[in-house]
């Protein structure tokens, strides 16, 4: 009897390299890897390689492990990145990987070996898209780290450097597919995607996320429902901020009542999701709270 990851209609292809773990974020007093002197223990900071750990282990071993198809990510090339990211923003993360790290904004600590998990999580997101557009699976799961939807083309924010799912959206209009569309989920919006599709009208982004707005010179973008997008990509970026504590109920009533209308209106030849997982009730210090 064949396994249910052997059939294309039930399997879930997964993209994944050990090597993310290397991103390593260090210690401090939450993201600012600052040792103030006289704590016992320094916590680790948020985006750290345990929580990833985690997610392979459930993977491997949870109850859906029997439709799961495991394949093992590879790193992006530069040019891979141009597609959606400035060659100058490249080059600066470049110099800084080569002089020993640097921390790129706030909470956002580039690290020896970081910008080697960078580009595998880039270009393990690439390949997950590449199997889709070849016809070799229907659903493919990049599990990535460093995270990327907040890092803007000319930008690193919120613990991102490279915006995996902007490269892979712009792999798959380069490969022919006429409208993509990006749905973020996360509990922060996606403003790195959005701003990089922004003036598109060919990629529709849709972000659910808490209401907390601007957080400094790195994230400038409000998320608000009046940040529609600009020229001919206006009406094309859809914000739906929800209120704090937001339960399963309220996330199902934006999905049907704004989501799903405007997927069915865009009509995308393929769907991009950007899985946060920060909007969890099993998350220790959550903001929003979708039951499990």
């Amino acid at each position: 009897m064949a396994s249910p990851a052997s059939s294309s209609s039930s399997r879930i292809d997964v993209f994944w390299h050990e090597g993310m773990l290397k991103h390593d974020t260090g210690v401090g007093v939450f993201d600012t890897a600052m040792d103030p002197g006289f704590l016992d223990v320094l916590e680790k900071h948020p985006e750290n390689p345990d929580r990833v750990k985690n997610m392979v282990s459930i993977l491997k071993r949870g109850p859906i492990s029997p439709y799961i198809s495991w394949h093992t990510g590879r790193p992006a090339d530069i040019s891979d990145l141009l597609s959606f990211h400035t060659p100058e923003y490249i080059k600066e993360l470049v110099q800084a990987d080569e002089a020993g790290g640097k921390m790129i904004c706030e909470g956002t600590i580039l690290n020896p070996g970081s910008w080697d998990a960078s580009l595998l999580a880039a270009g393990t997101t690439l390949m997950a898209m590449k199997h889709i557009l070849d016809g070799h699976g229907k659903i493919a799961y990049a599990l990535v780290r460093p995270p990327g939807h907040h890092a803007q083309p000319a930008q690193a924010d919120g613990y991102c450097f490279l915006n995996n799912a902007g490269i892979a959206v712009q792999l798959a209009l380069d490969s022919g597919c006429g409208k993509v569309a990006a749905i973020d989920i996360d509990v922060h919006y996606g403003n790195g995607t959005a701003e990089g599709f922004y003036r598109s009208d060919n990629v529709l982004t849709i972000s659910l996320h808490m209401n907390h707005g601007s957080w400094g010179p790195s994230h400038p973008q409000q998320g608000t429902v009046y940040e529609l997008g600009e020229d001919k990509g206006f009406g094309f970026n859809l914000n739906i901020p929800l209120p704090n504590g937001t339960g399963d109920r309220g996330y199902e009533y934006a999905m049907n009542k704004l989501v799903v209308p405007a997927i069915q209106k865009f009509k995308p030849a393929i769907m991009v999701m950007v899985i946060g997982q920060d909007s969890s009730a099993a998350i220790e210090k959550w903001e929003g709270k979708c039951e499990n």
